[in-house]
């Protein structure tokens, strides 16, 4: 029987890996759950729980070794290998998600970009020439992707998340303002900053119910 983890602690893990990244960067060889909670307002107790799904780390009273930590959640999050990622959409948002510079570093390359204005199509974004997004479809039987980044307007996404999935993309990163329809063993991340402004003005709204209008 395969323990079920919770998308939350998932989501914790890359969380944890940046912090403990950070502390080797400042020389440091051991961080108790305490400590690490302090620096991301995350209670030891749930830094416990969250790594136990995986095994047992450090000792009682002794801390987590921070290198060995820290490759252990790198492996788990399957960090340590190099992903391919195709992007397709290179307005504005596209263009600034190709040109970012956090990627390589943990490991992801974007090995394509596709978009179908013609004033785009031959560019190049970051050492990359950008592609036809009608050659979406046959680049993808002929060349390794893990990840698609979809980056278009809202009424275009779905075809193109249809696209990716039927080319065996399995993990999909998607910033256009829609929900996809996926298969259930498809990964789907949206990303929308208008949401998440929007929940946040519940919280201002919450804390000053007679605020400025």
């Amino acid at each position: 029987m395969t323990l079920e983890i919770p998308e939350v602690v998932i989501n914790r893990l890359p969380v944890y890996a940046r912090a403990l990244a950070a502390l080797a960067m400042d020389g440091e060889t051991v961080v108790s759950s305490q400590t690490l909670g302090e620096r991301l307002d995350v209670t030891p107790a749930q830094i416990r729980k969250d790594l136990s799904y995986f095994g047992r780390f450090g000792k009682q009273g002794r801390g987590y070794n921070v290198l060995g930590l820290l490759a252990k959640l790198r492996e788990i999050l399957g960090l340590d290998r190099k992903w391919r990622v195709a992007l397709v959409g290179v307005g504005r948002l596209g263009q600034a998600i190709a040109e970012y510079g956090g990627f390589e570093p943990q490991g992801f390359q974007i090995v394509a970009v596709f978009d179908s204005d013609p004033a785009a199509i031959g560019t190049t974004v970051k050492d990359v020439v950008v592609r036809d997004s009608a050659d979406l479809d046959t680049f993808l039987r002929q060349n390794p992707v893990d990840i698609g980044v979809v980056a278009v307007p809202g009424h275009a996404a779905q075809q193109v998340v249809d696209r990716l999935v039927s080319a065996g993309i399995r993990a999909i990163l998607n910033y256009a303002p829609m929900t996809p329809h996926v298969p259930a063993e498809v990964a789907v991340r949206n990303i929308d900053p208008v949401l998440a402004m929007q929940s946040m003005t519940f919280y201002i709204k919450r804390q000053d119910p007679m605020g400025a209008k």
